[in-house]
């Protein structure tokens, strides 16, 4: 439904934030330990990190609120709000 999925893209948001708020921690943190971590492209793996973070949080969440595991369709949803917010991400990292 429709404010369901405003429900959801608020959650989104929400987690991005966090995420978003880390990323000159992780980006120090990848660049200290690259080597033991054989990471080339330090910001790409933190972009990686950053996806990775915000799609199993926002799918956590929803299962909490639905009292059980999200559907396939819910799925796809978070996926597709989550990449509707790749632009903003990279920025992010890059800037």
């Amino acid at each position: 439904s429709m404010s369901e999925d405003s429900q959801l893209e608020e959650l989104i948001n929400m987690t991005l934030e966090g995420t978003l708020t880390a990323i000159p921690n992780y980006i120090q943190d990848i660049e200290q330990n690259k080597t033991i971590m054989k990471v080339d492209n330090v910001k790409e793996f933190v972009f990686g990190v950053i996806i990775g973070m915000s799609l199993g949080m926002a799918t956590t969440a929803l299962a909490s609120i639905r009292d059980g595991e999200p559907s396939i369709e819910d799925q796809i949803k978070i996926r597709d709000m989550v990449y509707s917010k790749i632009p903003h991400i990279r920025e992010r990292i890059y800037s």
